[in-house]
């Protein structure tokens, strides 16, 4: 009895062994490599307090203790996830009404009391500046034709007036055109201006992590290459290549040349490269912004994605190991 007890635990044990390995590499093995740009919004879980201001010598943002980067998700209890919610929340209020605020802090829920004030022309206001949505460029990164998961930018999105990162309610990635460059110089990163086409979506995000956003791509799947998913172990100091636009919507290959490979407890800053490709010098001066999201290429493997420019000395620049944009994107 023992025996037979103990072959059917051995057995369950090989099943979890064999098992766990294919969920812990979900991603296929060949992936489309992106290089277009994309066009982001994404919209946050509440609203987010960007400034304050005064209502007639009132400062009712002070007064609540309400602080730049504060996320506002209930007005009286009643949840709030856009600007229009939480306006027509407030206008059934009078002035000088004091409402009770949630709103989250860091990862902290806290509450206080906002006191509602009427301005010169009647209105009534809460002293506060907010917003619910955040819009701008990047470069698609990859699709995984498996399971049409895609990956972009490979760094988070941050809200620039409280420099925290926007936790997403949901967003969409849409098709734009590259108008013009300005170019980057050292010190001062240029970046891409671009044409919007907000109608023409391509995915659905979900997530907007420390490894880039990553959603749903639902349009129709390009008929496009298919690059082997390198493994740390196979990206090479040397040669590579970067793919992105610089003009309409139409990707292009610009060579880089690899100095450094690094993965000691780094999750965006793998791989240290220079601008070699003369054609790219001279349109861009090196890396933009816009151009974070662009696969790097090496012979037929994709290894990553361009991250971050180095301020000082923009023909030089950072990458994301692809794998980490990968395991982020099916977790």
């Amino acid at each position: 009895m023992f025996l037979k007890k103990f072959k059917q635990t051995f057995m369950l044990l090989l099943l979890s062994l064999f098992i766990i390995p294919n969920n812990a590499l979900a991603y296929s093995e060949y992936i489309m490599a992106g290089g277009e740009n994309i066009g982001i919004e994404l919209n946050s879980k509440g609203v987010i307090v960007v400034g304050t201001y005064k209502i007639n010598n009132n400062d009712p943002a002070n007064d609540a203790k309400l602080q730049i980067g504060d996320t506002i998700v209930t007005i009286e209890n009643n949840e709030v996830n856009t600007i229009q919610e939480m306006v027509d929340k407030i206008n059934t209020y009078e002035s000088n009404k004091t409402i009770s605020v949630g709103f989250i802090r860091g990862k902290e829920r806290k509450t206080t009391d906002l006191t509602l004030y009427k301005d010169n022309n009647g209105v009534i206001k809460t002293g506060l500046y907010v917003k619910d949505s955040i819009t701008g460029v990047g470069t698609l990164s990859f699709i995984d034709p498996k399971t049409k998961l895609f990956g972009a930018l490979g760094h988070e999105i941050i809200e620039k007036n409280s420099g925290q990162i926007l936790e997403v309610k949901n967003g969409k990635i849409f098709e734009t055109d590259v108008t013009s460059i300005q170019r980057s110089e050292n010190g001062n990163p240029g970046e891409k201006n671009a044409r919007f086409y907000t109608d023409k979506v391509d995915g659905s995000i979900f997530e907007n992590t420390k490894q880039g956003i990553f959603g749903n791509y639902t349009s129709n799947l390009p008929n496009k290459k298919l690059y082997k998913v390198a493994k740390v172990t196979d990206i090479k100091k040397g040669e590579a290549k970067i793919l992105t636009v610089l003009n309409d919507s139409t990707i292009k290959e610009y060579s880089i040349n690899i100095i450094r490979i690094s993965n000691e407890d780094q999750k965006t800053k793998n791989i240290l490269f220079e601008i070699t490709d003369k054609e790219l010098l001279e349109k861009t001066g090196g890396i933009i912004q816009g151009m974070s999201g662009s696969p790097i290429i090496q012979g037929n493997n994709i290894i990553g994605a361009v991250t971050h420019v180095v301020v000082d000395d923009p023909t030089k620049g950072y990458g994301i190991f692809i794998t980490n944009m990968l395991e982020e994107a099916e977790n």
